[in-house]
């Protein structure tokens, strides 16, 4: 990996690709405009370097010494890792396209391709990952919230989000309409839900497993 001294707020763009000069020519374009980059020669390189935690996208070449970029990319998704992905080729086809698009890519683009095109792309790139960031830090805030509640919170939020009304909760429950306006109201509170509306979005943006397995 090559880099210069980075800035920790601004983006960082990735580079893989295993053309020196192509890297070099990339990483002073980011430069240019702001942006920090870090170039790698291989799929391998840049798996095995620890990456800091901040906001940006990648640019992969397709063919790689390895590991192919549209490989890489399916790698780094079934890991949990969904940094936006813009290719850069000189050997696309539309099978290829159609295979990055449909697998979440930003864009595909066939070189040469004009600075500007490409620093559009990128934009996109960093404009999505800031996106899913802020979703990832709320959606971490209410898995923080829900660990609050109770074992009985948690069962009137469940009933809550499957859009059961006060006297039904209480009859599935066993318990009094103002023994669940109770439990709401707290539920209400921990969540940091200002309204039902706001209390079914946290629940939706839990993990599946936390909604799925709730206690009955």
């Amino acid at each position: 990996m090559n880099t210069a001294a980075a800035t920790p707020e601004r983006p960082l763009v990735l580079i893989v690709d295993d053309d020196e000069a192509v890297r070099l020519a990339l990483q002073e374009l980011m430069f240019s405009v702001g942006l920090d980059a870090a170039g790698f020669a291989s799929a391998r390189e840049l798996l095995d370097t620890a990456l800091p935690d901040r906001s940006g996208c990648m640019v992969l070449d397709v063919r790689l010494p390895g590991t192919s970029g549209l490989d890489l990319q399916q790698q780094l998704a079934s890991n949990g890792k969904t940094k936006p992905i813009v290719f850069l080729t000189g050997h696309g086809d539309i099978p290829m396209t159609v295979q990055a698009m449909k697998a979440g890519a930003v864009d595909f683009l066939t070189k040469p391709v004009r600075d500007q095109t490409l620093l559009d792309a990128v934009t996109a790139g960093i404009e999505r990952d800031v996106a899913q960031r802020a979703q990832a830090r709320v959606a971490r805030l209410h898995v923080d919230h829900h660990k609050s509640l109770t074992r009985r919170e948690r069962q009137v939020l469940h009933a809550v989000a499957l859009g059961r009304f006060n006297k039904q909760i209480a009859y599935e429950l066993g318990i009094s309409e103002v023994t669940v306006k109770l439990h709401r109201s707290n539920v209400m509170k921990k969540m940091h839900a200002s309204s039902v509306g706001e209390l079914i979005r946290a629940w939706e943006s839990l993990p599946a497993e936390l909604r799925e397995g709730e206690p009955t």
